[in-house]
């Protein structure tokens, strides 16, 4: 069974509704767009979708964050009830391997920003309810819970918030996986030691590869992460994969200053657009390849053992930068025969493609049964 931690279609739905507040894609069918349908869905091999309930920043100030999770819920839930031969909700890794026995593409649901959860703690087990199975606790900002990875400025707190340390908590109560992608280093650290059971990181890779991208996971924090018997999930996108592609971006933004430094431009202004647009096509960004994303496998398996990594490639969340030979869901047998060509057993690629996370999903929802 392949298990997937991290797929973008709710919002890169909700982005595109018709008149009739409808989504304007059918991704129960082949779709023009995007990285995951059924028909592709079902040539990689995909058995379970972990649908990202993704909250931008912006609602963490504006407000209304737990009720675009709500919503972007009820989508999913929709599909699933529309295509019911193709599309099953997995609220359990036992319901998840009944829908793939009937063919079915199972929806698991994870929460991308904990912002969802607002300033209530009962919320944490209102989105338990709705069959929320992990909350990634912030996103690109500190947020009310804890601070994030982007945030090169002074942190709201230092790690977890004192709220977050009671998400944390009560997570662990009601049976939602913890998931430290997007955390800053000191709060992974205090999730993975406040934490009753292991955590996940759903889309993050090695910063080993990328020295000095934060959002990508020390070697420090993958043992402490392994140490609780939690998952390194590898996310796909290249900037994730390879430092080339922050070196890129460093060239990308000099040109670009030097340009509106000259012409006295705003940086939104249309003739910086058009600049932008005109550089990205006469100097593409390097991407990634499929074997790049195996050496981050690789390296999660040396450090720490075939236990604890698996696969959360960031699909329709990380667009043109998805490395060559994975570029949608379609694409999975790509990485597992390189896999097989560097000698991992079926096994060991059962354990990767979700053996592992379906192992913290049920220790998680065990803790909580027992409590």
């Amino acid at each position: 069974m392949i298990a997937d931690g991290h797929i973008d279609v709710p919002y890169r739905l909700k982005e595109k509704l018709g008149p009739d507040g409808e989504p304007t894609e059918d991704v129960s069918q082949r779709t023009a767009e995007g990285d995951f349908d059924y028909p592709r869905a079902m040539e990689g091999g995909l058995d379970v979708a972990f649908m990202s309930i993704y909250i931008p920043a912006e609602y963490q100030e504006k407000g209304g964050a737990k009720a675009l999770a709500d919503s972007l819920i009820d989508m999913v839930e929709k599909l699933a009830r529309k295509s019911p031969e193709k599309f099953a909700m997995a609220r359990s890794v036992e319901e998840a391997r009944h829908n793939s026995q009937e063919g079915k593409v199972s929806f698991a649901m994870g929460i991308e920003n904990g912002a969802a959860i607002e300033d209530k703690l009962e919320n944490v087990a209102h989105f338990q309810k709705r069959g929320v199975r992990y909350i990634t606790l912030t996103h690109s900002k500190d947020n009310q819970i804890s601070d994030a990875s982007f945030n090169q400025g002074k942190r709201a707190w230092n790690g977890l918030s004192p709220f977050g340390k009671q998400v944390v908590a009560e997570m662990n109560r009601v049976g939602i996986m913890v998931d430290v992608a997007h955390l800053s280093d000191d709060a992974i650290r205090q999730a993975v030691e406040l934490s009753q059971v292991p955590v996940i990181a759903s889309h993050s890779s090695c910063r080993h590869f990328t020295p000095g991208f934060e959002r990508n996971i020390s070697d420090e924090l993958i043992r402490a992460v392994a140490a609780k018997g939690g998952v390194v999930m590898i996310n796909f996108g290249s900037a994730f994969l390879i430092q080339a592609v922050h070196a890129y971006e460093q060239e990308l933004t000099k040109a670009a200053e030097s340009f509106a430094q000259a012409r006295s431009l705003a940086k939104e202004s249309p003739e910086m657009k058009t600049f932008v647009e005109s550089y990205l096509r006469e100097h593409p960004m390097p991407l990634a390849r499929v074997e790049d994303v195996a050496d981050h496998i690789a390296h999660v398996v040396k450090l720490v053992g075939i236990d604890h990594v698996g696969l959360g490639s960031d699909f329709d969340g990380v667009g043109p930068t998805l490395p060559t030979g994975l570029k949608d869901v379609s694409q999975y047998p790509n990485l597992f025969r390189v896999l097989l060509e560097r000698g991992y057993s079926e096994a060991d690629i059962e354990k990767i493609a979700s053996g592992n996370v379906f192992r913290v999903w049920q220790q998680v929802e065990a803790h909580a049964a027992r409590l």
